[in-house]
């Protein structure tokens, strides 16, 4: 079975690439350089597909700086530090790129179709504290039918499947799940910072290390 991966390079979606090889699939892992201030992460993504042997890795290039709306793109706009989990889970943070997913999923549709692929796996997580519109059940619910009307796969009864495994798991949990696939922990990259060493400070740092630490595990990353 061929499945698409989206890989950042970060700790959820190196694990369900992971998954993905377990499920049996012939993978094939699309990363995204959008310009992005952690662009840092596709070196990361980089090393995990080669670890991985999967069949191929594409990168695909654009530019959301242009739009800006998020402290990803838009270096203008600060980025949120030394935050609480309380503290992140009030509202949706200014790291959220408009509409990120859904452009990464259309990607992910094109490049599936043309290959035939059976699946699209994504790491979204609806219980991660960032609150995104666009990790949540229902969105990929929504998603998994753009791709049944949008295709002509999906026309002819053979629509591209959206898996999300850990769209209902803790970050505790995504880790447990990783360790037991293997996953190498040391080479993904989470910081939003931009920086060559993780900055542990950021809203994605932290969580990460929240994590680690409730498991009494030690994040094999170098924090600033």
């Amino acid at each position: 079975m061929k499945a698409v991966i989206l890989l950042s390079g970060g700790l959820d979606s190196s694990t369900v690439l992971y998954q993905a090889k377990a499920d049996g699939c012939e993978c094939y892992a699309i990363s995204f350089n959008y310009q992005q201030r952690h662009r840092r992460e596709l070196n990361s993504a980089r090393q995990i597909a080669q670890i991985a042997q999967i069949v191929e890795h594409q990168v695909v290039n654009f530019d959301l700086r242009q739009w800006g709306g998020s402290a990803l793109t838009d270096n203008k706009i600060d980025l949120p530090q030394e935050r609480s989990l309380d503290e992140m889970a009030q509202n949706i943070p200014v790291t959220y790129v408009p509409a990120r997913n859904t452009i990464f999923l259309s990607f992910a549709l094109g490049y599936a179709e043309a290959i035939a692929a059976e699946r699209v796996y994504i790491g979204v997580n609806a219980l991660d504290y960032s609150g995104y519109p666009d990790c949540r059940p229902d969105y990929i619910q929504a998603m998994q039918e753009v791709f049944r009307l949008g295709t002509k796969q999906g026309r002819e009864g053979q629509p591209t499947e959206i898996v999300a495994p850990l769209v209902n798991l803790k970050k505790t949990e995504i880790i447990q799940l990783g360790n037991k696939l293997g996953v190498p922990w040391n080479l993904t990259w989470s910081c939003y910072s931009g920086g060559d060493v993780a900055c542990g400070v950021c809203d994605s740092c932290r969580l990460r290390l929240a994590a680690f630490d409730e498991l009494g595990l030690t994040d094999p990353v170098p924090y600033a």
